[in-house]
Protein backbone atom coordinates (compact mmCIF):
# COMPACT_ATOMS: atom_id res chain seq x y z
CA UNK A 1 0.00 0.00 0.00
CA UNK A 2 0.67 3.62 0.46
CA UNK A 3 0.24 6.86 2.22
CA UNK A 4 -1.41 10.10 0.75
CA UNK A 5 -0.91 9.14 -2.88
CA UNK A 6 -1.29 6.01 -5.20
CA UNK A 7 -2.00 5.07 -9.04
CA UNK A 8 -5.82 6.35 -8.63
CA UNK A 9 -4.20 9.88 -7.65
CA UNK A 10 -5.41 12.20 -10.31
CA UNK A 11 -3.19 15.80 -10.25
CA UNK A 12 -3.33 19.10 -11.34
CA UNK A 13 -0.78 21.28 -12.05
CA UNK A 14 -0.94 24.53 -10.94
CA UNK A 15 1.46 26.78 -12.82
CA UNK A 16 1.24 25.16 -15.66
CA UNK A 17 2.61 26.66 -18.25
CA UNK A 18 5.29 28.41 -16.61
CA UNK A 19 9.11 26.91 -17.39
CA UNK A 20 9.15 24.92 -13.99
CA UNK A 21 5.08 23.77 -13.82
CA UNK A 22 5.39 22.63 -17.85
CA UNK A 23 8.93 20.73 -17.60
CA UNK A 24 7.79 19.24 -14.25
CA UNK A 25 4.46 18.30 -15.53
CA UNK A 26 6.11 16.13 -18.05
CA UNK A 27 8.20 14.78 -15.79
CA UNK A 28 5.27 13.11 -13.86
CA UNK A 29 3.13 12.06 -16.37
CA UNK A 30 6.30 10.18 -17.57
CA UNK A 31 6.64 8.31 -14.52
CA UNK A 32 2.79 7.18 -14.60
CA UNK A 33 1.25 9.85 -12.98
CA UNK A 34 -2.25 10.56 -13.64
CA UNK A 35 -2.01 14.21 -14.07
CA UNK A 36 -5.62 15.27 -15.46
CA UNK A 37 -5.38 18.96 -15.60
CA UNK A 38 -3.63 22.20 -15.29
CA UNK A 39 -4.45 26.01 -14.06
CA UNK A 40 -2.89 29.37 -15.40
CA UNK A 41 -5.25 31.96 -15.49
CA UNK A 42 -6.40 33.40 -18.85
CA UNK A 43 -4.68 30.43 -20.62
CA UNK A 44 -8.20 28.43 -20.32
CA UNK A 45 -8.90 25.88 -23.55
CA UNK A 46 -4.99 25.61 -24.43
CA UNK A 47 -3.33 22.16 -23.85
CA UNK A 48 -0.04 21.20 -22.73
CA UNK A 49 1.81 17.56 -24.01
CA UNK A 50 -1.97 16.80 -24.02
CA UNK A 51 -3.01 18.49 -20.74
CA UNK A 52 -5.86 20.81 -20.61
CA UNK A 53 -5.45 24.25 -18.87
CA UNK A 54 -8.14 25.80 -17.15
CA UNK A 55 -8.57 29.01 -15.70
CA UNK A 56 -9.08 28.12 -11.67
CA UNK A 57 -8.87 24.67 -9.49
CA UNK A 58 -12.35 25.29 -9.18
CA UNK A 59 -12.92 24.56 -12.99
CA UNK A 60 -10.39 21.76 -13.18
CA UNK A 61 -11.80 19.97 -10.73
CA UNK A 62 -14.83 19.99 -11.79
CA UNK A 63 -14.19 18.42 -15.17
CA UNK A 64 -11.29 16.10 -13.56
CA UNK A 65 -12.78 15.25 -10.54
CA UNK A 66 -9.07 15.79 -9.38
CA UNK A 67 -8.11 15.20 -5.59
CA UNK A 68 -4.39 16.23 -5.55
CA UNK A 69 -2.95 19.62 -6.99
CA UNK A 70 0.84 20.65 -7.08
CA UNK A 71 1.66 24.06 -7.08
CA UNK A 72 5.17 26.00 -8.80
CA UNK A 73 3.83 29.15 -8.87
CA UNK A 74 6.01 31.94 -8.02
CA UNK A 75 6.43 32.62 -4.25
CA UNK A 76 4.41 36.05 -3.91
CA UNK A 77 1.10 33.94 -5.01
CA UNK A 78 1.88 30.78 -3.93
CA UNK A 79 -0.33 31.15 -0.26
CA UNK A 80 -3.24 32.19 -2.51
CA UNK A 81 -2.72 29.43 -4.68
CA UNK A 82 -2.74 26.62 -1.79
CA UNK A 83 -6.05 28.16 -0.43
CA UNK A 84 -7.84 28.09 -3.91
CA UNK A 85 -6.96 24.93 -4.06
CA UNK A 86 -8.15 24.38 -0.71
CA UNK A 87 -11.13 26.13 -0.70
CA UNK A 88 -12.26 24.22 -4.17
CA UNK A 89 -12.28 20.90 -2.26
CA UNK A 90 -8.69 19.44 -3.28
CA UNK A 91 -7.75 17.30 -0.26
CA UNK A 92 -3.92 16.86 -0.89
CA UNK A 93 -1.79 20.36 -1.88
CA UNK A 94 1.64 19.74 -2.54
CA UNK A 95 3.55 23.22 -2.43
CA UNK A 96 6.87 23.26 -4.05
CA UNK A 97 7.71 26.76 -4.34
CA UNK A 98 10.23 27.96 -2.55
CA UNK A 99 10.88 31.30 -0.42
CA UNK A 100 7.31 31.66 0.24
CA UNK A 101 6.99 34.39 3.12
CA UNK A 102 6.35 33.37 6.79
CA UNK A 103 3.29 35.60 7.41
CA UNK A 104 1.66 34.74 4.36
CA UNK A 105 1.81 30.19 5.44
CA UNK A 106 0.25 31.80 8.88
CA UNK A 107 -2.24 33.55 7.02
CA UNK A 108 -3.23 30.29 5.43
CA UNK A 109 -3.07 27.27 7.62
CA UNK A 110 -6.03 28.26 9.64
CA UNK A 111 -7.98 27.87 6.26
CA UNK A 112 -6.10 24.68 5.03
CA UNK A 113 -7.42 22.78 8.85
CA UNK A 114 -10.31 24.03 8.79
CA UNK A 115 -11.43 22.53 5.01
CA UNK A 116 -9.64 19.49 6.00
CA UNK A 117 -6.61 19.78 3.44
CA UNK A 118 -3.46 18.11 3.17
CA UNK A 119 -0.86 20.05 2.76
CA UNK A 120 3.24 18.99 1.52
CA UNK A 121 5.39 21.91 2.17
CA UNK A 122 6.16 24.59 0.85
CA UNK A 123 9.78 24.62 -0.50
CA UNK A 124 9.88 20.74 -0.36
CA UNK A 125 10.21 18.29 -3.39
CA UNK A 126 7.27 16.64 -3.14
CA UNK A 127 6.47 12.95 -2.68
CA UNK A 128 6.44 9.55 -4.29
CA UNK A 129 4.85 6.13 -4.45
CA UNK A 130 7.47 4.02 -6.08
CA UNK A 131 5.82 2.30 -9.25
CA UNK A 132 2.13 4.28 -8.70
CA UNK A 133 2.13 8.31 -8.63
CA UNK A 134 5.39 10.61 -8.30
CA UNK A 135 4.51 14.08 -7.42
CA UNK A 136 6.77 16.96 -7.18
CA UNK A 137 10.69 17.43 -8.37
CA UNK A 138 11.83 13.87 -7.55
CA UNK A 139 14.17 11.63 -9.59
CA UNK A 140 11.96 8.77 -9.59
CA UNK A 141 14.60 6.52 -11.41
CA UNK A 142 16.11 6.05 -7.77
CA UNK A 143 13.33 5.04 -6.05
CA UNK A 144 12.04 1.44 -5.50
CA UNK A 145 8.52 -0.10 -4.58
CA UNK A 146 9.23 -1.63 -1.20
CA UNK A 147 8.37 -1.61 2.58
CA UNK A 148 10.27 1.36 3.98
CA UNK A 149 8.57 4.70 4.41
CA UNK A 150 10.13 7.83 4.63
CA UNK A 151 9.96 11.36 5.53
CA UNK A 152 12.83 14.25 5.56
CA UNK A 153 12.99 17.84 5.87
CA UNK A 154 16.05 17.75 3.27
CA UNK A 155 15.27 17.26 -0.29
CA UNK A 156 18.97 15.86 -1.43
CA UNK A 157 19.32 14.39 1.59
CA UNK A 158 15.77 12.44 0.57
CA UNK A 159 17.62 11.65 -2.62
CA UNK A 160 20.96 10.23 -1.28
CA UNK A 161 19.20 7.77 1.14
CA UNK A 162 16.55 6.44 -1.38
CA UNK A 163 19.55 5.88 -3.24
CA UNK A 164 21.37 3.95 -0.61
CA UNK A 165 18.23 2.19 0.39
CA UNK A 166 17.52 0.97 -3.23
CA UNK A 167 21.24 0.27 -3.74
CA UNK A 168 21.05 -2.14 -0.79
CA UNK A 169 17.47 -3.87 -1.72
CA UNK A 170 15.52 -1.77 0.97
CA UNK A 171 12.48 -0.36 -1.23
CA UNK A 172 10.01 2.43 -0.18
CA UNK A 173 6.22 2.08 0.39
CA UNK A 174 6.13 6.28 0.25
CA UNK A 175 8.21 8.62 0.16
CA UNK A 176 8.01 11.91 1.38
CA UNK A 177 9.94 15.66 1.52
CA UNK A 178 8.21 17.67 4.04
CA UNK A 179 10.52 21.23 3.43
CA UNK A 180 12.30 22.71 5.66
CA UNK A 181 10.16 25.98 6.39
CA UNK A 182 9.27 26.85 9.72
CA UNK A 183 5.55 26.69 9.10
CA UNK A 184 4.45 23.26 6.77
CA UNK A 185 2.18 21.46 6.24
CA UNK A 186 2.00 17.77 7.59
CA UNK A 187 4.78 17.33 9.59
CA UNK A 188 6.99 14.54 11.19
CA UNK A 189 3.68 12.89 13.44
CA UNK A 190 1.01 13.08 10.98
CA UNK A 191 2.99 11.06 8.86
CA UNK A 192 4.66 8.95 11.54
CA UNK A 193 0.59 7.94 12.44
CA UNK A 194 0.27 7.56 8.58
CA UNK A 195 2.81 4.73 8.46
CA UNK A 196 2.05 3.09 11.45
CA UNK A 197 -1.28 2.70 10.01
CA UNK A 198 -0.12 1.49 6.48
CA UNK A 199 -0.20 -2.23 6.80
CA UNK A 200 2.70 -2.71 4.04
CA UNK A 201 5.11 0.00 5.77
CA UNK A 202 7.25 -2.39 7.78
CA UNK A 203 9.62 0.26 9.02
CA UNK A 204 10.59 4.35 8.66
CA UNK A 205 13.25 5.99 8.26
CA UNK A 206 13.44 9.82 9.62
CA UNK A 207 15.33 12.70 8.24
CA UNK A 208 15.63 15.68 10.05
CA UNK A 209 18.27 18.64 10.80
CA UNK A 210 19.44 20.86 13.42
CA UNK A 211 16.73 23.79 14.42
CA UNK A 212 13.55 23.67 15.99
CA UNK A 213 12.08 21.01 17.90
CA UNK A 214 9.96 18.98 15.64
CA UNK A 215 12.47 16.15 16.07
CA UNK A 216 11.89 16.11 19.55
CA UNK A 217 8.06 16.23 19.42
CA UNK A 218 8.70 13.05 16.96
CA UNK A 219 10.92 11.37 19.12
CA UNK A 220 8.00 11.72 21.96
CA UNK A 221 5.32 10.37 19.30
CA UNK A 222 7.58 7.23 18.24
CA UNK A 223 8.38 6.43 22.00
CA UNK A 224 4.01 6.69 23.42
CA UNK A 225 2.72 5.33 19.75
CA UNK A 226 4.49 3.68 17.68
CA UNK A 227 5.26 0.01 17.11
CA UNK A 228 7.20 0.08 14.08
CA UNK A 229 11.19 0.18 14.29
CA UNK A 230 12.05 3.86 13.43
CA UNK A 231 16.03 4.48 12.03
CA UNK A 232 16.86 8.42 12.16
CA UNK A 233 19.62 10.76 10.61
CA UNK A 234 20.09 14.64 11.52
CA UNK A 235 21.84 17.18 9.24
CA UNK A 236 24.13 19.47 10.47
CA UNK A 237 25.59 17.12 13.65
CA UNK A 238 28.98 19.05 12.70
CA UNK A 239 27.86 22.42 12.47
CA UNK A 240 29.46 24.92 13.83
CA UNK A 241 28.25 26.40 16.95
CA UNK A 242 26.09 30.03 16.69
CA UNK A 243 26.12 29.54 13.17
CA UNK A 244 23.30 29.44 11.04
CA UNK A 245 22.21 26.81 8.90
CA UNK A 246 20.51 25.73 5.29
CA UNK A 247 17.12 26.39 5.63
CA UNK A 248 14.55 29.12 7.46
CA UNK A 249 13.60 26.07 9.80
CA UNK A 250 17.01 25.06 10.73
CA UNK A 251 18.05 28.04 12.86
CA UNK A 252 19.54 27.03 16.76
CA UNK A 253 18.01 29.65 18.86
CA UNK A 254 18.64 29.98 22.90
CA UNK A 255 20.58 26.53 22.75
CA UNK A 256 17.77 24.39 21.75
CA UNK A 257 17.40 22.86 18.51
CA UNK A 258 20.79 21.36 18.49
CA UNK A 259 21.83 17.95 16.76
CA UNK A 260 22.93 16.57 20.44
CA UNK A 261 19.14 17.36 22.06
CA UNK A 262 17.52 15.72 18.71
CA UNK A 263 19.90 12.59 19.07
CA UNK A 264 19.07 12.30 22.54
CA UNK A 265 15.51 12.54 22.27
CA UNK A 266 15.61 9.80 20.17
CA UNK A 267 18.02 7.84 21.93
CA UNK A 268 15.44 8.16 24.84
CA UNK A 269 12.37 6.73 22.46
CA UNK A 270 14.86 3.60 21.12
CA UNK A 271 15.08 4.76 17.73
CA UNK A 272 18.96 4.46 16.41
CA UNK A 273 20.34 7.65 14.69
CA UNK A 274 23.10 7.04 12.03
CA UNK A 275 26.20 8.93 11.80
CA UNK A 276 26.18 9.45 8.43
CA UNK A 277 23.67 7.95 5.71
CA UNK A 278 25.35 5.38 4.53
CA UNK A 279 24.71 3.54 7.98
CA UNK A 280 21.06 4.05 7.61
CA UNK A 281 20.49 0.83 5.23
CA UNK A 282 22.48 -1.22 7.87
CA UNK A 283 20.14 -0.14 10.82
CA UNK A 284 16.76 -0.70 8.98
CA UNK A 285 18.09 -4.66 8.46
CA UNK A 286 18.93 -5.00 11.73
CA UNK A 287 15.85 -3.84 12.90
CA UNK A 288 14.26 -5.90 10.81
CA UNK A 289 16.04 -9.09 11.60
CA UNK A 290 17.80 -9.26 7.64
Amino acid sequence: MSILINKETKLIVQGITGRDGAFHAGKMKAYGTHVVGGVSPGKGGQHIDGVPIFNTVKEAREATDANASVIFVPAPFAADAILEASFAGIELVIAITEGVPQQDMIRVMPFIKQNGTKLIGPNCPGLITPGECLIGILPGNIFLQGNIGLMSRSGTLTYEVVNLLTENGLGQTTCVGIGGDPVAGLYYQDLLQMFEDDPKTDAVVLIGEIGGDAEEQAAKFIKEKMTKPVVAFIAGQTAPPGKRMGHAGAIISSGSGTAEEKIKAFGDAGVPVAKEPSQIPGLIKSKLGL
